[in-house]
């Protein structure tokens, strides 16, 4: 099981590698504005927020519907390559790229979850993190066209779809996750909480979109750019390794923590874009904005719900989904001098917004 995982981690944080850090750039030199990027680069997120609605009331989310969703993801990279010419062709084929991958994360995360230990989850998400710097560092030194991005892009969809298909049989839930009674599930409970995570990738909109093309702009060559994201993921990568210890810990202090921080990572790409060194010592922080929060959010979101499937199918829609979208549908219209103020600032409100859900939850427990 462990090695399956493993595989399934690799091969689609090496998918998501080459659509973040090198399609923004790609699609560039097919003719896109920035605001267009940032148009294209909300379909995905938005399908992946909308798509929880519909498991909660309409669709069991099982092993037949995950499977056509690894092959739909294969199928809308394959469909990049004959719609990245036409805008609004390409926009399709970005929504059911997201609705496709917004479904098998979501799946695989609780499967993991449920079979593995907060030490292992760490030691074998890691190996996303390896296969997002391989491809960082690979297609950063060969200096891909669009189009040879495109076939790459491709190329890690099938490793995904061949990887993914082996972890059917670890799920317990293969038939249908509506016998948790979904229905019951709510939003409205910890309003505070998601809210706080939705403000958190959304602060994260201009970096996953725009931060190669930023510092493209600030002097730096692509291949700086891909030492600069392999080194961010190299520290995600120690964080992951070792940070079993810390998820014993108060779970929502780590998340306040890591917020904070991610406001003062922004603040630093805003004051010192041309500085190279400063510039790497944000990436470091990368090991606790992105991994230390991501791990400690979905850890707490399974505490909190006692529909697994969907709770983590709402964490990626709202975060990575609705933020996600929003994030980049912003920083495409406010690009310049002072997209990561902005982006700082946003970050700051969800910290404020993690002090709500803390107040909230500490009247309850004291009823």
């Amino acid at each position: 099981m462990h090695i399956f995982l493993s595989l399934f981690y690799f091969s689609y944080f090496s998918l998501v590698g080459v659509y973040i850090m090198f399609m923004p750039d790609a699609l560039t030199a097919f003719g896109y504005s920035t605001s267009e990027i940032g148009m294209v680069y909300t379909a995905a997120p938005l399908m992946r927020f909308l798509l929880p609605f519909v498991f909660k009331y309409y669709v069991p989310l099982n092993s037949k519907i995950y499977f056509i969703a690894l092959l739909f993801t294969l199928l809308s990279a394959i469909l990049f390559i004959f719609t990245v010419n036409d805008f609004y062709l390409h926009l399709l084929s970005n929504a059911i790229f997201g609705a496709s991958m917004g479904i098998i994360l979501p799946y695989v995360e609780t499967i993991s979850l449920e079979k593995l230990t907060k030490e292992m989850y760490g030691k074998i998400r890691l190996w996303g993190s390896v296969g997002f710097i391989i491809i960082a560092l690979f297609l950063g030194q060969i200096d891909a066209s669009g189009m040879e991005t495109i076939y790459y892009l491709c190329l890690t969809a099938l490793l995904t779809w061949i990887f993914g298909y082996f972890i059917l049989q670890y799920d317990n839930h293969k038939q249908s996750s509506n016998e948790e009674g979904n229905i019951g599930f709510s939003l409205k409970k910890y309003w505070a909480f998601w809210a706080s995570i939705f403000l958190m990738q959304v602060a994260f909109g201009g970096f996953y979109t725009f931060f190669t093309i930023y510092e493209t702009e600030h002097g730096f060559s692509k291949e700086v750019i891909s030492y600069l994201w392999s080194f961010a993921v190299i520290c995600e990568i120690a964080m992951l390794y070792f940070q079993g210890g810390l998820l014993q810990r108060n779970l929502l202090n780590i998340l306040k923590v890591a917020t904070l921080i991610t406001a003062f990572r922004w603040v630093l790409l805003y004051l010192y874009p041309d500085s190279l060194t400063i510039t790497f010592f944000s990436q470091s922080l990368h090991a606790i904005s992105f991994a230390l929060y991501h791990t400690a959010a979905i850890t707490y979101v399974f505490s909190l719900y006692t529909q697994k499937h969907l709770a983590q199918q709402f964490f990626l829609g709202i975060s990575f989904g609705l933020g996600g979208g929003v994030g980049s549908l912003l920083a495409g219209y406010i690009y310049g001098e002072y997209l990561f103020l902005f982006e700082a600032v946003i970050a700051f409100g969800a910290f404020i917004m993690l002090l709500v859900h803390d107040k909230r939850r500490q009247k309850v427990l004291r009823g």
